[in-house]
């Protein structure tokens, strides 16, 4: 019997998908060094600062300037179309506007909300903070279309003022985001949320397949899971914080051996709007070492290219399965003026351990390995391996 609601469920989350493509694009970091213009280096991790958790219309999400993988959605009656990046680590929707007029706005689709017959003003403003810039807007409601589900009465935030280079280069109008509503800016509902709450999903699940080698292909997808994208069994494993998709892990190798740094417990935030693996700052060095990596004048970590097949495998225990991330998953090869150099996409985060136990983020350096599946209702995150 046990086996046979297993496979109702399983079939459950098949049938009623919506599949949404997403484009990848090389990150705004690496597009805006292509210009002459290096950021500096920056603690991905701020997004996750405590005082995001109330209610105020503040939240940290400095990463943004590494994000690459984006799709679209419509907004308004009739729908303006925009493209926007699908982010498990934010809860808000936002996207740029005609009430913004900095260069990044101006090359980006602005949403006119006196164009749209469902629009109506909150009349609230908010402030987010990056990293390398910020976002002024103000609070509204509109209809949402997100692959064909359709949103009554959604929070959005229409920017008003965009300074600096950081949105100048991005793919993106705005950002959706996916994580739980409790660290909403302003206490705005989330879009998952209202999907739940208006009864628009066959399940309340959604999941990303991101695409790897530089190649197109990338899905989201609302309802369910897509079999098609992975191979193998799914790991479930529960979420440890309602608050961004957080999850526990017991053991940390490298080249199959236990290193002990997570003997007594680690967090990990799994987030697609981060590109990069970011592990605890007291452990870069460890790590780094093991690789036989240097240090760039740029803060990035640098490999000979010509040792990546001697370079180690490093592997996550999750609910007492490991999950592994060859080279290749961590390694970027680059060519510049004539020249190959390769990267090692892993860096420190300085944010203080979660009730003691040592904080990293998957970002999409792991996501790519890696099949990821979100579950509201179960509260869990189930991983298997990409196709």
């Amino acid at each position: 019997m046990k086996c046979l609601v297993a496979v109702l469920v399983f079939v459950a989350l098949v049938e009623g998908l919506v599949r949404i493509p997403l484009n990848k694009h090389k990150s705004m970091r690496e597009a805006l060094r292509e210009k002459g213009i290096e950021l500096p280096h920056h603690d991905p991790a701020l997004k996750y600062q405590p005082d995001e958790f109330s209610t105020s219309a503040n939240m940290y999400i400095n990463n943004y300037a590494d994000t690459t993988y984006y799709g679209a959605i419509s907004i308004g009656t009739p729908p303006q179309s925009f493209q926007v990046l699908f982010d498990t680590g934010s809860a808000n929707l936002w996207v740029d506007s005609i009430y913004c007029s900095t260069r990044a706005c101006n090359a980006h689709t602005k949403f006119n909300p006196r164009q749209s017959s469902t629009y109506s003003a909150i009349g609230k403003t908010f402030y987010l903070p990056y990293g390398a810039g910020s976002l002024y807007g103000t609070f509204g409601y509109d209809t949402v279309n997100v692959g064909g589900i359709e949103i009554n009465h959604q929070e959005i935030g229409l920017s008003t003022n965009e300074p600096g280079q950081n949105f100048v280069v991005a793919k993106f109008d705005g950002i959706l985001g996916l994580s739980y509503p409790s660290i909403s800016a302003g206490g705005e509902t989330p879009v998952m949320d209202n999907m739940i709450s208006q009864n628009l999903l066959s399940a309340n699940v959604f999941s990303f397949y991101l695409s790897r080698g530089g190649q197109q292909g990338s899905v989201l997808s609302f309802g369910g899971v897509d079999t098609s994208l992975y191979q193998g069994q799914i790991l479930w494993t529960p979420v440890t914080s309602e608050t961004y998709w957080q999850i526990g892990v017991q053991g940390f190798e490298i080249n199959g051996r236990e290193t002990g740094w997570c003997s007594q417990g680690c967090q990990s935030i799994v987030d697609t709007g981060t590109s990069t693996l970011t592990a605890p700052s007291q452990l870069i060095g460890h790590i780094m070492q093991a690789i036989g990596a240097q240090q760039s004048q740029y803060g990035m970590y640098m490999v000979d290219c010509s040792q990546l097949n001697n370079l180690p495998t490093l592997s996550f225990v999750v609910s007492g399965v490991a999950l592994h991330l060859p080279p290749s998953a961590y390694i970027t090869q680059r060519y510049q003026n004539g020249n190959q150099f390769c990267s090692v996409d892993i860096g420190p985060t300085y944010l203080p351990s979660h009730n003691g136990q040592p904080l990293w983020i998957f970002g999409d350096v792991f996501l790519r390995e890696y099949y990821s599946i979100y579950d509201r209702t179960n509260n869990r995150l189930g991983f298997a391996s990409a196709a």
